[in-house]
């Protein structure tokens, strides 16, 4: 008989037990893909409607009505390059907020790392962002607006988003088990995260000498870096860069130790 006890202190993470187990995070990364097109009728396509859409509206009110710079680039590309993290980012941690919560039946039932709950919610979404990067590279042929060498580092800041949205997804699903209030923080605080990146907005409107205040928001310096290594209309920041990255690291191992802390409570809570 094997009895499985919770451990005392901090809990590392067994990444050979992970391991074991990654075909379980292959198959509920391609559950929660299916279940989020599933009986609809345009399918994948609602990963670009989304971006798409929101850009059009951005650029009527934002760019055309309010004028707001945008470094010499032209406004719809301008916006969409920041939507794209912005949309993978936001659907992310509002997936994986409510994963653990969502999957009430298979925690009470079955033993395996929870940690592969949020992360495969985290990872179904990187489909839907490679599939709108495609109307990314449309317009920037419709506005002869070709890439530049920076395009190369889209991997890393690929991942660095990921960790992010799992960083940040891994304290909201803990704490939706618990408070269940968190399932209405999640809308209200993406909205608000929203405008406080620069999503719609250039760094470049704050002085220089406080820049680096919106890079303390972890999406902050990445957004602006996915913008410069897209669309190579400026040097990366590096600064700005540098600052998330290590915010993002931060909030990661912040939410993967108080997720492991609560680990041990999830099956009887939730």
């Amino acid at each position: 008989m094997t009895v499985i006890e919770p451990r005392k202190g901090w809990i590392p993470i067994d990444i050979k037990e992970i391991w074991n187990y990654s075909e379980l995070l292959y198959f509920l990364t391609k559950r929660d893909i299916k279940v989020r097109y599933k009986q609809t009728i345009l399918g994948a396509l609602w990963a670009v409607i989304q971006p798409f859409f929101t850009m059009i509206v951005f650029t009527l009110f934002f760019g055309r009505l309010a004028k707001m710079p945008s470094d010499g680039v032209p406004y719809p590309i301008f916006v969409y390059a920041g939507l794209l993290p912005w949309t993978y980012f936001a659907n992310a941690i509002a997936a994986s907020g409510n994963s653990l919560v969502g999957s009430a039946n298979l925690i009470t039932k079955v033993y395996f790392p929870r940690l592969i709950i949020p992360a495969s919610a985290a990872l179904s979404g990187l489909i839907d962002f490679f599939i709108a990067l495609t109307v990314l590279g449309g317009l920037m042929v419709f506005y002869q607006f070709p890439p530049g060498w920076g395009a190369l580092l889209l991997p890393a800041l690929v991942g660095l988003t990921f960790v992010c949205a799992l960083g940040v997804g891994l304290w909201l699903s803990a704490l939706n088990v618990q408070y269940r209030d968190i399932r209405y923080v999640i809308p209200f605080l993406v909205q608000i995260w929203l405008f406080l990146s620069p999503v719609i907005y250039p760094v470049s409107i704050v002085n220089q000498q406080y820049q680096w205040l919106l890079a303390l928001n972890p999406m902050g310096g990445v957004i602006n870096a996915y913008r410069a290594s897209l669309l190579g209309h400026q040097p990366i920041n590096g600064l700005l860069l540098s600052i998330s990255t290590l915010i993002i690291f931060s909030v990661f191992l912040s939410g993967l130790y108080y997720f492991r802390r609560m680990e041990k409570s999830f099956a009887d809570v939730v």
